[in-house]
């Protein structure tokens, strides 16, 4: 027989005394029906129940592109149909240049790959993508390391030559994964981060059954909860959203809400239903259901909703506080940032999320910057993660080399190093200033980056050489500060114009695996962490 903890039998207790004096309505007045219905479905029709809102589906693109910038790797090999596409494509970006267009796919510093991707789904927090390119099968492509996508159309996978417009477009450098695991073939990398759609679309509500009178009703109360020109009536049968600023990172959440919210109300009736919901999220198994419907209810859910921030159960803490910030509440500002400070509990990551999607954005900022110092790594990553979102000043960022981002955080006492594998490609130094010790040696795998700085030497000697004729591209001096190396190493070589000391041009790729190989071996005392690979496959055409 399963046990009870003795606070949320006084919860529960609590739900049923408030039932029993708070919610009656005529009859439960004159001893007829008791107001605590049986399931919140009970409860009159909501706009799920006469509407399906249809979204944006998560949809695999594909496309055809040049990778520039090789180091003698590419090839010439071109199947006719898509040269004649890509010298079309060309022209079109760049209509009074005069270019030698077969010169440039001929070119052995260019290679033509096909690319592939998947458009983000309403759940996804970034409208930005992932996509994988790769060589060409049958051509002579040895390796796009180093390379740059210069551009590709996206269209829906199968519709290429069918005269469809596209949908997105996808730019950027190579990234091919040399650390861990998941080594990939030099022929096939990923451009993070580098496409976008061309139109985010609305949500469309569709109607079970059209009339002007039931849309009217709808869009009346729909605006009537989130705001004026959040719904428009299309036809007699649809219905546009647009999501409101307050859940543009919760997308999916607003929509859920939307389906959620009941289509009448009156003072009883509303009464009742925050009871069953409420008592729903102490008890039911189907918590997200009864947290939506809360929210969905509006601020008349927050009185009874406080009874269960003391739940000893942290999942119902946590979803009465993130339903109540949501509505406005400050208490459930404080129970979240309890839940994301307390070194015990399971759904830290959950409550940080939350705050940053929906508190005062100095509230969330302050409790981030806070956690920065947590002794847990994940919990230090994830608050550096919320403050880039927060566009927070503790977060010195700078662009490296037009391809990735090196963030500076100085206020956490723990040394960390996290590079991302996927979205935006960023190394971020937690701790910083991150030094180098002395006697360094490394060299990336194909011996064409050199990293040396023998004991005593003030200075740490930082080389680039040809990879396969050996000849020096070029040889610079970097602090032992890893910032002061990696901006040495990845910045652009210095033109004839150009004023001050260029870099070395080193690429993402290279520049990771070579911290990697600086942790491993002891050269510098941060943890390492690299972040997921991408989650869309390579199974593609090569």
């Amino acid at each position: 027989m399963k046990t009870i903890n003795l606070k949320s039998v006084c919860i529960i207790a609590a739900v049923f005394i408030i039932g029993l004096t708070g919610g009656c309505d005529e009859a439960g007045r004159t001893g007829g029906k008791s107001p605590l219905i049986d399931s919140p479905t009970d409860l009159g029709p909501t706009i799920g129940s006469l509407a399906t809102i249809y979204s944006p589906e998560s949809v695999r693109v594909e496309g055809y592109g040049l990778v520039g910038g090789l180091q003698r790797t590419g090839s010439s090999e071109c199947p006719p149909s898509i040269r004649a596409y890509l010298k079309r494509y060309i022209l079109k970006q760049l209509p009074d240049h005069k270019i030698n267009l077969d010169k440039l796919i001929d070119s052995l510093s260019t290679a033509v790959v096909h690319v592939v991707g998947e458009v983000p789904s309403l759940e996804a927090k970034e409208r930005r993508f992932d996509v994988v390119v790769a060589a060409l099968t049958g051509t002579q492509t040895t390796s796009l390391e180093g390379g740059w996508l210069y551009g590709a159309e996206l269209r829906v996978t199968g519709s290429l030559g069918a005269g469809t417009a596209s949908v997105g477009k996808a730019a950027g450098p190579v990234f091919t994964n040399r650390i861990g695991d998941l080594m990939m073939s030099r022929r096939m990398g990923y451009v993070l981060g580098g496409a976008e759609v061309f139109d985010d679309h609305r949500l469309s509500l569709v109607f079970h059954k059209a009339g002007f009178e039931v849309a009217n009703s709808v869009r009346n109360r729909i605006n009537g909860r989130f705001g004026f020109g959040v719904a428009k009536a299309a036809t007699p049968g649809r219905i546009e959203l647009t999501v409101p600023p307050k859940y543009a990172g919760q997308r999916q959440r607003f929509v859920s809400l939307v389906q959620a919210t009941y289509m009448t109300e009156n003072p009883e009736i509303t009464a009742q239903r925050i009871l069953a919901n409420v008592r729903a999220l102490a008890t039911s198994q189907d918590k997200y259901t009864a947290e939506i419907a809360l929210e969905a209810i509006g601020n008349e859910s927050l009185g009874k909703l406080s009874i269960l921030l003391s739940s000893s159960n942290e999942d119902v803490r946590l979803r009465a506080a993130r339903c109540m910030l949501n509505l406005g509440s400050a208490e459930g500002l404080r129970t979240l940032i309890g839940i994301a400070t307390s070194k015990g509990a399971r759904l830290r990551l959950e409550a940080m999320e939350s705050l940053t999607n929906s508190a005062d954005r100095s509230d969330a900022a302050a409790i981030s910057r806070r956690l920065l110092g947590d002794s847990d790594f994940d919990i230090r990553i994830a608050a550096y993660e919320q403050l880039v979102r927060l566009d927070d000043v503790s977060v010195a960022r700078q662009f490296i080399g037009r391809s990735f981002y090196l963030d500076q955080v100085a206020r956490s006492q723990y040394e960390g190093i996290f590079v991302s594998r996927s979205g935006e490609p960023r190394i971020a130094l937690l701790g910083a200033p991150i030094r180098c010790g002395e006697n360094i040696f490394v060299q990336s795998e194909d011996g064409s980056i050199v990293l040396n700085a023998p004991r005593g030497q003030r200075y740490v000697s930082v080389m680039r050489k040809e990879p396969r004729l050996g000849s020096v591209l070029g040889h610079l001096r970097s602090s032992h500060d890893l910032a002061d190396i990696i901006r040495v190493l990845c910045s652009e070589p210095k033109t004839k114009t150009d004023q001050g000391v260029g870099g070395l041009g080193v690429s993402y790729s290279a520049m990771i695996a070579l911290v990697k190989q600086l942790s491993d071996k002891g050269a510098i005392s941060a943890e390492f962490r690299a972040g997921p690979m991408p989650k869309i496959g390579v199974n593609i055409k090569k």
